[in-house]
């Protein structure tokens, strides 16, 4: 899932540019949606996403995940199949309903065809098919649990990052920029995973925000306020930079001049770009 290729169509890079700063808002089809399957991750060649509250995914990767018998595509009708043990379920393309086993059965928000996948409505499969599902809000991740399901080794997505990466990469966005736009967010996101990748710092996200080798690096570690719960847009901004989505470049630095009381980076450190209220140095 480190690949997210429709976020090209969400945010545009930011080359040595000013963007003009206005409140931080999401397209919630483009949020990156996490799922696992009794804890496991699972990877899917097509992205999840949000429509109206209703997780989508595609068809064949999470029937998969789920040990069904078989997932068939019925040409003719445009209808896919999964069959498992003694349920079959009919998913129309387009329909706002499904038959499980010959019965008639309404579906929110439907089957839909993006890209030539398939996708389908999370909760409704994995609990016709017996699982049980949950939505996680803090980390935007599906957790879909059944007994006796074991992931098959090619459905296994190792993701490179962990909830607690989430949560304290989310917190450091929502202290140094609440009010900023996404791209904002995700450009302070970004520093911060620069800085994880450099020598020059701590490897890890939480090593790098409490750095405090040549003093405390950031103030909301000083003041406190590192430890407020971020909203939902500085998680989801922290989930699009670690699934990487860029508009910082390698910057390794960010200030506001309006409050900056040294101007050590600006005599010291390449400029990079100026988004909303935050200018960003190499």
């Amino acid at each position: 899932m480190k690949k997210l290729l429709s976020f090209i169509m969400f945010v545009f890079l930011v080359t040595c540019i000013v963007v003009p700063s206005k409140a931080a808002s999401v397209d919630e089809t483009q949020i990156p949606i996490c799922t696992t399957v009794n804890d496991t991750y699972i990877y899917t060649d097509a992205d999840p996403f949000l429509t109206d509250g209703t997780t989508f995914v595609p068809i064949r990767f999470v029937s998969e995940a789920l040990g069904v018998d078989s997932v068939e595509w019925d040409h003719p009708n445009k209808t896919a199949i999964i069959r498992d043990g003694s349920t079959e379920i009919q998913l129309p393309i387009g329909e706002d309903y499904a038959y499980v086993n010959g019965q008639y059965t309404s579906i929110r928000q439907g089957v839909k065809l993006v890209s030539n996948r398939t996708f389908v409505p999370i909760r409704f499969v994995s609990e016709t098919l017996g699982a049980d599902v949950y939505w996680d809000q803090d980390t935007y991740k599906v957790k879909i649990y059944k007994d006796g399901v074991t992931v098959p080794d090619n459905l296994v997505d190792y993701r490179g990052y962990t909830d607690e990466d989430i949560l304290w990469l989310a917190r450091i966005i929502e202290a140094e920029s609440s009010g900023e736009s996404m791209n904002g967010k995700i450009g302070v996101g970004n520093v911060i995973l620069n800085r994880v990748e450099s020598s020059e710092y701590p490897n890890t996200i939480y090593g790098v925000i409490f750095d405090d080798e040549f003093g405390i690096q950031f103030t909301p570690v000083a003041n406190g306020a590192i430890y407020n719960d971020p909203s939902n847009t500085s998680v989801i901004a922290a989930k699009i930079a670690l699934e990487g989505g860029n508009t910082a470049g390698d910057s390794l630095y960010f200030m506001n001049p309006a409050k900056a009381k040294s101007s050590w980076i600006t005599q010291s450190r390449p400029y990079y770009s100026t988004i909303g209220n935050h200018s960003f140095y190499l």
